[in-house]
């Protein structure tokens, strides 16, 4: 027996009776997996006749007519569950053809079969379509019964309680007559293809029913009823109120929405937008957000709710309207909010907050904020939600969504959702917030240690850009210099570091830093490199106490030294892209420099590339932001950049504006450094040379010489100095160095004096004692000119001095 049930007052029992389920009434075995009878009930007894104790225990097969038949669960193998007609044989010995389901049961340990088969019971009797009658009216479902001519015939009683209209008063009329909806009228084709087609039809709708407050969605089912002949009768249309189901889709799909669109970039601004933009017209008709004034500058807001009357900026809106009509405060405005307002109780109290508008707030609002009042009496506002912007325990500001257009009035569902998605574009602001801060300092820091403006010097004429990356990416650690040498040579140097933020920036003021120093020493290009290389170990293995910089540090590097003498260029690049070189008849070609490792690997050599260049020619540098990027590859761009410099162009900033313009379609992923340098070159006009005996008499004749020459240019103001300059360079170099000596005066902005020789013992000076004869000739030369110094040379070194020119 499976047990009892009790019926309630009034069901179809009566009086509230207790029955019994005859269990009987269903014949039930058990057999198993070797076909041995397990269990036998009182309903099987009765179908043939055998009692338990005769069953129980022995095989099935007994039951079977043909004791030569396979067994049942065997003929059944590999099903969970057969249906059919069996023929079984009675106690008496007479067969009985009997409908038989078979389930499968594996569990337990169990395996066996559970057969089962109804007892005959008496005809349908004339109660039956009454006992049906009442079930389709108390179906829990809405339904209603058509003929072919679409008329209602029968309505349930969910029917009458969703429409509100008895089934009398809705008997014989049309859907459309019911429902005043374009949907019903669609309702009503889909009836017709059920009618046509025969077969069932389905469809979703969604309607503002009389009596009903709020849009309602449904699911309905068309299906045509047939007669017993096959012929149609009529559509049965079936309805399921499925809004809240629906209304709860529309909820995910909004919030994966927000998940996917707020927070597309570091832009604050952009950002509250996105917010705006996503909750108008799906939530709300109308949307604000304010923030505080605290937050601009990405500085922290102060701890804890701000209470009293609040001060915020308007940042975003989006409205159902066209050009957000119903909005008092403009952007960027930094508003007043009353303490009474819906946007500060939101705040003070660190919670969502509904309003309803009404009369009486309304009127409350007139006190205290006409304007507002008055715009929400013109366009109707009735529902107002305010939620605060929360983000790492800091408020940051409101997000208000209010409602005019849609009836419905924002309830608890609402709050969470607006919660859901303020929270979400909450966090986005707040990492804009911080990431503007960071990007601000790093942009402060990078401008510091990039050049303020080009120095002085006539070797080559220049002009540079540089250009940080999109706000996404982050400020890089690309560099740019120029650093005049001794003797009018320029150093051009282009740098990366690899990554972003204030590391990089810092990383980059250390290594612009150290190739200065390096170039003042008048190292050459591959030594220069090879001396940063050690650097940047240093860096990231700890070395420098001072750095505050963990784990690996990556750059490239490229350094060119232009001599306007000989018009030689010397060259060397740790990683970096090759430069380009356009010569005077507008050829384009990139030079074939050694690529040598990026800084940082250690131990691996750089190699020098030196080439002869030809007045007027063009030499570009500039790091990778220029030429690659995430749609277009390094070969793209460096094809790119050679059909721009083969075009005819005089002017040096014009040409870095149509690179940057035709590389860049909008703001760079990635750092943008470049330089682009017009070569001149100093004609013998403005070179002097002559070699010198190694004859301590030859300084007389050099001092001569020198002055001739000063003469010649017009610079015999400068003769004394240079007389002095000349004596002790050529002395200092017939003493101490090795032939061969050579002297040479170059005129350029300065006036440049050079010594070279064949000694690469470089002079130092010193402070002479009271009675030595000698040693203060160094001093001397420090001491009246601008600057001197010493680089080495292949064969030896030259020592050079320079000195200012009389102004004109």
């Amino acid at each position: 027996m499976i047990g009892s049930a009790s019926a309630r007052d009034g069901g179809p029992s009566g009086g509230g009776s207790r029955e019994r389920v005859d269990e009987a009434a269903t014949a039930r075995a058990v057999v198993d997996g070797h076909g041995v009878v397990t269990a036998w009930n009182e309903g099987a007894r009765r179908l043939l006749g055998y009692r338990a104790p005769e069953v129980i225990g022995r095989s099935g097969a007994r039951l079977l007519p043909d004791t030569a038949h396979p067994h049942l669960p065997e003929a059944l193998t590999g099903l969970r569950r057969w249906s059919g007609t069996a023929t079984l044989l009675h106690r008496d010995g007479h067969r009985l053809t009997v409908g038989l389901l078979a389930h499968h049961r594996e569990s337990d340990g169990k395996d066996d079969w559970l057969l089962v088969s109804p007892v005959p019971r008496p005809a349908a009797t004339p109660q039956d379509d009454a006992f049906v009658r009442r079930s389709f009216a108390q179906a829990p479902y809405t339904m209603a019964l058509y003929d072919t001519g679409l008329r209602l015939r029968w309505a349930n009683g969910d029917m009458e309680r969703v429409m509100g209209l008895s089934e009398a008063e809705m008997r014989g009329l049309r859907v459309t007559e019911i429902v005043l909806d374009p949907e019903s009228e669609r309702t009503e084709e889909v009836m017709r293809a059920a009618l046509r087609t025969g077969r069932p039809q389905e469809l979703g709708a969604a309607l503002h029913l009389a009596g009903h407050e709020r849009e309602s969605v449904w699911s309905v089912s068309l299906v045509p009823v047939r007669d017993s002949g096959g012929l149609l009768e009529g559509v049965l249309l079936s309805a399921h109120d499925v809004t809240e189901q629906y209304l709860a889709r529309q909820r995910l799909v909004l919030v994966d929405d927000a998940s996917r669109r707020i927070g597309s970039t570091l832009d604050l601004p952009r950002t509250a937008q996105e917010l705006a933009d996503v909750a108008v017209p799906r939530f709300a008709d109308f949307v604000t957000v304010d923030l505080l004034p605290s937050i601009e500058g990405g500085e922290d807001p102060p701890q804890g709710p701000p209470h009293g009357p609040v001060k915020m900026r308007r940042v975003a809106s989006q409205s159902v309207l066209e050009g957000c009509p119903e909005a008092v405060v403009p952007h960027g405005t930094v508003a007043n909010y009353p303490e009474r307002s819906t946007a500060a109780r939101c705040l003070a109290e660190g919670r969502p907050v509904i309003e309803h508008i009404t009369p009486a707030a309304l009127a409350d609002l007139d006190r205290t904020a006409p304007k507002r009042a008055a715009r929400m009496r013109q366009f109707g506002f009735h529902s107002v939600l305010a939620v605060p912007m929360r983000a790492r325990g800091l408020t940051l500001g409101v997000a208000t969504f209010s409602r005019h257009r849609r009836p419905q009035r924002f309830e608890q569902d609402d709050l969470l959702l607006g919660q859901e998605i303020t929270a979400r574009a909450a966090v986005c602001i707040d990492n804009a917030r911080r990431y503007t801060r960071e990007r601000d300092t790093s942009l402060t820091l990078q401008n510091s240690l990039l050049p303020q403006q080009l120095p002085e010097q006539a070797a080559l004429d220049i002009a540079s850009r540089y250009l940080p990356a999109s706000a996404r990416a982050g400020v890089g650690g690309d560099w740019f210099d120029v650093i005049p040498l001794s003797g009018a040579r320029v150093a051009l140097v282009v740098g990366d570091v690899v990554g972003h933020g204030i590391q990089a920036s810092a990383t980059m003021g250390r290594l612009r830093t150290a190739v200065r120093t390096l170039a003042d020493v008048d190292l050459p290009p591959d030594e220069l490199l090879t001396h940063l290389d050690d650097l940047v170990n240093r860096l990231a293995g700890g070395g420098d106490a001072t750095a505050p910089l963990d784990g690996d540090i990556g750059a490239t590097c490229l350094y060119a030294v232009y001599d306007p003498v000989s018009r030689h260029c010397t060259v060397a690049r740790a990683g970096h892209p090759v430069p380009a070189l356009v010569t005077p008849d507008g050829t384009v070609e990139f030079l074939g420099v050694p690529a040598g490792p990026p800084l940082g690997l250690g131990g691996l050599p750089f190699e020098s590339t030196e080439l002869e260049l030809a007045e007027g020619s063009l030499l570009v540098l500039y790091t990778d932001g220029l030429v690659e990027n995430r749609v277009r590859d390094i070969d793209e761009g460096i094809a790119a950049m050679r059909e721009v410099l083969g075009r005819p162009a005089h002017d040096l900033e014009a040409t870095c504006d149509d690179l940057l313009s035709t590389l860049l379609a909008d703001r760079p992923s990635d750092d943008v450094a470049l330089l682009v340098a017009r070569t001149r070159a100093l004609d013998a006009s403005h070179v002097a040379t002559w070699p010198v005996p190694p004859d301590p008499a030859a300084v007389a004749e050099m001092r001569k010489a020198a002055c001739r020459q000063l003469s010649e240019w017009g610079l015999d103001e400068a003769a004394f100095v240079t007389e002095l300059v000349v004596s002790e360079l050529v002395t200092n170099a017939i003493r101490y160095g090795r032939p061969p000596v050579e002297l040479r005066l170059i005129y350029d902005r300065t006036l440049v004096c050079e010594v070279s020789d064949g000694s690469t013992t470089a002079p130092h000076l010193r402070r002479a004692r009271t009675f030595d004869e000698g040693g203060r000739g160094l001093l001397l030369v420090a001491q009246l000119t601008q600057g001197w110094g010493t680089r080495q040379i292949p064969n030896g070194k030259i020592i050079w001095a320079e000195q200012a020119l009389p102004a004109d």
